[in-house]
């Protein structure tokens, strides 16, 4: 996988309906301010009956999208998905399209049983994959543990970016909606994300995390994105503009985690003391390499993000 597609540079990702008429602005002419990632959806966020008209829109995007990254590439745009509505759509994209200015696929409704399938259609493509956990397999620690192990000796791995985790499809699997005066973390999610994290990080994929749908809420978007970066995920799907921001600041890095990330990559020492902590490279040595690709990216946080941060998940 190219360095544009690593899985950090996703940020907040906006889902935009494909019958939005503003999406090359977004991709081409820095409409929205900080977009990073986008997906153009298909699925849920198109009507049955506005099917055909987001279809059309779709090959008016890609044509002048194509034409401009012939001209003059890519490198400046942010990274561009599209989210067919189901398997059927994504052959019909794959062998009807041009989609040489896509990075890849959301794929919607994902399981073990479906990678054939999805693999069949995109192995001779150049798209990457961006598979969604949203389906009552989900909350089954055993059918997560083998959908994991399947992917990471699957010959699709290295076109895997991220997972996603599709927080609303999943509060629908139990029939409830989240409510508004607590975090996901605070319903039958926040189990589920610490398993999710848990099964698929430790072998190595990357995780981002459910929107966060109380738009206005700041307190609520706060306290969930320091959860968020807690588990490790590494950026959450957006669905308004305003949120882009908001998210992309929670993922810059302390300057204390930096430097204790620096200090135990470079450390020839076993165990050391760092800022009243103890670092010992052995056991911090992936934490501290996906601290720096992070600062990378997103760069150093002021002081004062550091300890809000910290009091949020106190």
């Amino acid at each position: 996988m190219n360095g544009r597609l690593s899985p950090w540079r996703l940020g907040a990702t906006l889902y935009m309906p494909a019958v939005r008429s503003d999406i090359v602005d977004a991709i081409l002419h820095n409409k929205i301010s900080g977009l990073r990632s986008l997906v153009i959806c298909l699925e849920d966020a198109v009507s049955d009956a506005d099917l055909p008209q987001a279809l059309h829109n779709l090959q008016q995007i890609l044509h002048v999208l194509n034409a401009e990254q012939r001209a003059n590439g890519n490198a400046q745009w942010p990274l561009v998905f599209i989210r067919p509505r189901n398997s059927e759509m994504g052959a019909w994209l794959v062998e009807n399209l041009n989609l040489s200015a896509i990075d890849g696929f959301v794929l919607p409704k994902f399981t073990a049983d479906s990678l054939p399938l999805w693999w069949q259609i995109l192995e001779p493509s150049h798209l990457c994959m961006m598979p969604t956990l949203e389906t009552e397999e989900v909350f089954d620690v055993v059918a997560m543990r083998e959908l994991a192990l399947t992917l990471q000796n699957h010959v699709c791995r290295e076109r895997v970016i991220a997972l996603r985790i599709g927080g609303n499809d999943l509060m629908n699997v139990l029939s409830l909606r989240r409510s508004r005066h607590f975090t996901l973390y605070d319903s039958p999610m926040g189990y589920t994300i610490k398993m999710l994290a848990a099964v698929f990080a430790s072998r190595d994929f990357a995780l981002t995390a459910p929107v966060c749908e109380h738009i206005d809420d700041q307190q609520i978007m706060d306290q969930e994105l320091a959860l968020d970066i807690a588990h490790g995920l590494v950026g959450k799907t957006a669905i308004h503009p305003s949120q882009i921001g908001k998210i992309q600041d929670m993922l810059m890095v302390s300057a204390s985690d930096q430097a204790d990330a620096f200090r135990i990559l470079n450390s020839s020492q076993a165990v050391f003391k760092s800022q009243g902590a103890m670092c010992e490279p052995a056991t911090h040595r992936r934490w501290a390499a996906a601290i720096l690709a992070r600062a990378q990216e997103y760069g150093i946080a002021p002081d004062t993000r550091a300890d809000g941060a910290l009091m949020l998940v106190t």
